[in-house]
């Protein structure tokens, strides 16, 4: 029993908890969710270019987008946050003065980039090449038909990964810690983690963990719903056809009605 109440103690200690959670809430959380929408953001616009890169017909744009994405998804989140917030800092406080948290952003952002760029090219080429060649036969242009017709198709398909995607960068974001943020810049594993440190009880580091589990299992939940709505497509019919609808199905156009069919 003394075992039992000493684990529970170190896990559950609720003035911990409750000393911890106006830090969290008022700095931490903030601090996350702008670390992760920023680099979301600035992650799916490049990515998207970056996926165009992927897909062109020049070698010159594809080998540079193939050797980007290699680097940045082999290398671990925690080194490449490291190699840019430490090896950039002397560039960093020349344009931004002492604070990491700039670094912090691009690092994460190079590494959503990456991903994202990954998620969004494979969602384009799993579309069908029937679909430009229908598209250049409607008289669009090549990079027309890429863009109004290709990618809203991909983008579709591949939502749920991308959305995936985004759940991995608010818990990356916790990396960002490695950087020396200062007290206000701290975000939720740093809060808990000082807390842990300063108490001797992990109690604040759970709590941690129960708010990413707040941000992230919504969002979880939120793309099996998509995913579903997605596979299930749409509704389909159950009763027979009508005879116009007959005729399309066999490649003929049906006959406009006339005033005597009409009555």
């Amino acid at each position: 029993m003394d075992q039992l109440s000493t684990l529970w103690d170190t896990f559950f200690n609720w003035q911990s908890m409750r000393q911890a959670l106006p830090d969290m809430l008022k700095t931490g959380l903030p601090n996350t969710l702008i670390l992760s929408a920023i680099s979301a953001l600035i992650g799916t616009v490049l990515g998207m270019l970056l996926a165009m890169a992927g897909i062109s017909r020049h070698r010159w744009l594809r080998w540079p987008a193939r050797v980007y994405t290699d680097i940045f998804r082999g290398l671990p989140a925690v080194v490449t946050i490291l190699l840019i917030g430490v090896g950039l800092s002397q560039i960093g406080m020349k344009v931004w003065g002492p604070n990491p948290y700039p670094l912090g952003i691009l690092a994460l952002s190079l590494i959503a980039t990456a991903y994202i760029g990954e998620i969004f090219r494979s969602g384009i080429q799993s579309v069908d090449p029937g679909q430009v060649e229908g598209a250049r036969a409607l008289g669009f242009s090549h990079s027309a038909a890429l863009v109004l017709v290709i990618i809203p198709q991909g983008i579709r398909r591949v939502l749920p990964a991308w959305v995936n995607q985004l759940i991995a960068l608010i818990k990356d974001s916790s990396l960002v810690y490695f950087l020396g943020l200062a007290a206000g810049q701290r975000e939720l594993f740093r809060i808990g983690q000082d807390a842990a440190a300063n108490t001797g009880n992990e109690s604040a580091l759970l709590l941690a963990g129960i708010v990413y589990l707040v941000l992230t299992v919504p969002l979880t939940h939120f793309v099996n719903f998509v995913d579903h709505r997605l596979r299930q497509g749409r509704r389909t019919r159950t009763g027979p056809p009508d005879a116009d609808e007959t005729l399309l199905m066999a490649g003929e156009t049906p006959l406009p009605a006339t005033s005597e069919g009409a009555k």
